[in-house]
């Protein structure tokens, strides 16, 4: 990216994160009922912390914070009610931050020279499936607390919650990709991609290791082999049966992304499948009964129940309408991902379609790990 007015873009984005860092901290030091209470810990912290506690709600009230267990005193309360899940505001904000650290990380990837190649899209798969596992970690060590007590105290807990723990992974992400390129620079690799995906591999096999040690060592954890099996196999057969159609009927669809476009379908669909069997048939199933945290979700649940009759959501559900929106929203994604945008800017367009995949995999390994292993 050239200077645009004579500013280096790079310069501009670093000044624009450390002015708005700034800003909120000047704003909560100085007004920290207005920024910090009524805005920062409402929509951000605050449900972090219920989160963390497993509560229905955190109260903030005359600077201090209180952990409620009984959902019914969260509608009386008179102090600033944060429940865990995402509002409209926080959803849209984070966003916006979303958009904000791909731009960083695309000069990121320019200066490293790096990242323009399907090598560097594949290379990063584990660390979406790491990410996925990491939170059910946090999911884990709330239903050890009263039991025998967390493993992970807060607030270090609170990093492994969404959506903190896309920060955490994000920085653990660009921490192996610096290590990577260091390696391929200093000759002790072929290609940065290799030890990138062997990093990544690490992370998610330690981290199935230690809910493995748990499931084994406690009986808070159970395992459930339907839920990943119905789940794997279901989102590997909805998005070959889409490959095959899409290749026959609208080629076009594939042509820009390949097998990339596949991985992003098979990621979303994950999560799709995954949520209708965790929302809807968790009885037959015999895992816990789960409700949607995302705003989107939740919606689309409020609208099927509304139109759909009573005997027929009393059969399916009313989370099914989640997998077919989860497949179409994707595979226009994917279609929108043409030869053109991949010309133009390849590591915009890569690292776009890794963020596409990431906000689809990564919550969806995580619902799927949830429900099989019971928590």
């Amino acid at each position: 990216m050239d200077e645009v007015y004579g500013v280096d873009p790079e310069r501009a984005w670093g000044g624009a994160l450390l002015a708005g860092v700034l800003a909120l901290v000047a704003g909560a030091l100085a007004f920290p009922r207005q920024v910090y209470d009524e805005f920062l810990w409402r929509y951000f912290w605050g449900p972090v912390v219920a989160d963390a506690y497993g509560a229905p709600c955190a109260i903030r009230s005359g600077g201090e914070t209180t952990i409620v267990t009984d959902a019914t005193e969260c509608t009386a309360a008179a102090g600033i009610v944060a429940e865990p899940g995402y509002t409209t505001l926080s959803t849209v904000s984070y966003a916006v931050v979303l958009i904000f650290m791909l731009i960083g990380v695309i000069f990121l990837l320019r200066r490293l020279d790096v990242g323009d190649s399907p090598r560097f899209f594949f290379s990063l798969f584990p660390f979406m499936l790491f990410g996925g596992a990491l939170r059910v970690v946090e999911d884990a060590n709330v239903a050890l607390m009263d039991a025998s007590g967390p493993t992970i105290p807060f607030p270090a807990s609170g990093f492994l919650i969404s959506p903190l723990i896309y920060f955490t992974v994000f920085f653990v992400t660009v921490a192996a990709l610096v290590a990577s390129v260091l390696a391929e620079y200093r000759g002790l690799v072929d290609r940065y991609e290799y030890p990138l995906a062997g990093f990544g591999i690490l992370a998610v096999t330690a981290t199935f290791g230690y809910l493995g040690w748990l499931v084994l060592t406690t009986d808070v954890l159970g395992f459930q082999p339907l839920v990943p099996l119905i789940t794997l196999v279901g989102a590997t057969l909805i998005t070959a049966i889409v490959w095959v159609v899409t290749q026959r009927a609208t080629p076009v669809v594939n042509a820009g992304t390949g097998l990339m476009g596949a991985l992003v379908i098979w990621g979303h669909t994950v999560d799709g499948v995954a949520n209708v069997l965790s929302l809807d048939w968790s009885a037959p199933l015999g895992i816990p009964s789960y409700s949607p945290k995302h705003v989107v979700n939740a919606a689309i649940i409020d609208i099927t129940g509304a139109v759909q009759p009573a005997w027929l959501s009393e059969l399916i559900g009313t989370a099914w309408p989640f997998l077919p929106v989860k497949v179409l929203a994707a595979t226009l994604v994917v279609y929108v991902f043409d030869d053109t945008i991949f010309e133009e800017s390849p590591r915009y367009a890569m690292i776009l379609l890794i963020a596409i995949l990431a906000v689809g995999l990564g919550p969806g390994t995580r619902d799927f790990l949830r429900a099989t292993f019971g928590i």
